[in-house]
């Protein structure tokens, strides 16, 4: 579940419970430092709010992959499924972006770059995102949801947070595909 030890009870997992019906073990890390998870909260809510739902989570996905995050990878697939795509879109995205459209595709590459070296980016990369149609706005969005997926992801790599069981249902051939 985790390296570190964490609390018996908490707020988290009492909301956690009442939203999900479960404890989520990346709760269970954050109730070490309930400041810490509530700043997390406004960032993630304040990005969500922002950009389009699909856009948010497909960033995301493409981020958690890059960073080789499992326990973010199943829960964004996971989201996808239950929002936006079947599971042969799902698996689509995840392998090889076919049935994408042209601006997702672009949106997952470049995420992708900031998420592995945010160094790297180029002012083509950023160019290829004005030809799709993003604003200054829409792409500084994504770079700040890839930028709070690395501290999210790196927490639960740091604490050996291992993904919650819920993520067992997902297709064996979409967890293979996943980090």
């Amino acid at each position: 579940m985790t390296l570190l030890q964490t609390p018996e009870s908490s707020p988290l997992y009492d909301a956690d419970r009442e939203r999900m019906g479960y404890v989520a073990n990346y709760s269970r890390v954050f109730a070490l430092a309930p400041d810490v998870q509530a700043g997390w909260a406004a960032l993630s809510k304040s990005l969500r709010s922002a950009m389009d739902p699909r856009r948010y989570q497909l960033v995301t996905l493409a981020a958690a992959r890059r960073i080789g995050s499992r326990y973010c990878s199943f829960a964004f697939a996971t989201a996808l499924r239950e929002t936006f795509l079947d599971d042969a879109g799902l698996l689509d995205a995840v392998t090889g972006r076919s049935r994408l459209a042209a601006v997702d595709v672009a949106v997952m590459e470049f995420a992708e770059i900031v998420a592995g070296d945010p160094a790297a980016v180029t002012p083509a990369d950023v160019d290829r995102l004005r030809e799709h149609g993003l604003s200054e706005t829409d792409i500084f969005h994504v770079i700040a949801a890839v930028a709070a997926r690395r501290f999210f992801t790196t927490v639960l790599a740091a604490t050996g947070t291992t993904p919650d069981d819920v993520y067992d249902a997902l297709d064996p051939e979409l967890r293979r595909a996943l980090p």
